[in-house]
């Protein structure tokens, strides 16, 4: 017999963000959903997370992982935890994000009423600014580039009905289990960036569907509306991007886009005494697209993990 409330199992990835997760933590203990455990992936943190989690959330199950395998590798250890723990649902949730009360039996609900759906998000607003929209669902574009629904809009009711979209965001994405079990887990090779985005493609070339619920909603302290990457974003941005297109066979007229627009960034930033402060940004950019030409996958080389 279906379970009248399927089993959510949330999966937490924390590295010295004590404070964070602890907020994060009480958001989801203020849930209402009754069948729901959580993981918290403690990656070397020397901070007093995991003896404060212990303290103040004792049902909170805490792994420490043995090494740092990034997004995507750190996850999968929580994913494979959450399977063995018999989760209908897996939510892969970002430590620095707070959930509204009603966000998981919302996504749930959602994700139950249509045997299609493999992949639900919330409604992600900047923590900062409560009421502008982070993301709305992601979509790839005709460039092949990936870019946030509703970014940095008021949000005056636009998103109102569940839709169907290309990719969830990856600080708050719940799959499946059936999802997890026939097309894998994420896909350690991007370490960090587009994982998530891949992760929904090769689910939806399955036959699943990815939807946003924006009655579900998140505040995400992680990326504000005026958020600069760092040189570490231009590389894995760079290198993974080129790994999606080489995956899902990207046309040669998008090749030819893409090359030749790194080709003109690469030179401006080389060159033009105005964009003198790219230059770290530049050596990343190259070292990303020259990784993904040798297949030089995980963490970046020579530089320290995020």
């Amino acid at each position: 017999m279906k379970p009248t409330h399927p089993r959510i199992i949330t999966v937490i990835l924390n590295t010295n963000r004590r404070d964070d997760t602890l907020a994060c933590l009480a958001s989801l203990r203020l849930n209402r959903y009754p069948n729901h455990h959580v993981i918290v992936l403690d990656n070397a943190s020397h901070d007093g997370s995991v003896e404060a989690i212990h303290a103040n959330y004792p049902e909170v199950e805490v792994i420490s992982l043995a090494r740092n395998l990034g997004y995507a590798g750190n996850n999968n250890v929580g994913i494979q935890a959450a399977l063995a723990q018999h989760a209908d649902w897996v939510f892969i949730l970002n430590e620095d994000t707070v959930l509204a009360a009603d966000c998981l039996e919302r996504l749930v609900a959602q994700g139950e009423e249509d045997a299609r759906v493999g992949i639900v998000g919330p409604l992600v607003y900047h923590f900062d600014e409560p009421q502008v929209i982070q993301s709305a669902g992601g979509r790839i574009s005709a460039s092949w580039q990936s870019w946030h629904m509703g970014q940095n809009e008021l949000d005056l009711g636009r998103f109102v009905r569940p839709q169907h979209v290309d990719w969830i965001s990856g600080c708050a994405i719940m799959v499946r289990r059936a999802v997890i079990e026939q097309v894998g887990m994420l896909d350690e090779r991007f370490y960090y960036y587009w994982e998530e985005t891949e992760w929904c493609f090769r689910a939806r070339k399955a036959g699943w569907l990815a939807v946003n619920v924006p009655q579900a909603k998140l505040w995400h302290k992680g990326v504000r509306r005026h958020y600069a990457p760092s040189p570490q974003v231009t590389y894995y941005n760079t290198r993974n991007r080129l790994l999606f297109m080489s995956i899902y066979r990207a046309p040669l007229s998008a090749w030819a886009a893409v090359w030749s627009q790194l080709g003109r960034t690469l030179t401006s930033w080389s060159l033009k005494p105005k964009w003198r402060t790219m230059r770290p940004h530049r050596d990343a950019l190259w070292q990303g697209a020259t990784d993904f030409v040798c297949h030089r996958w995980g963490q970046r080389w020579g530089v320290r993990s995020q």
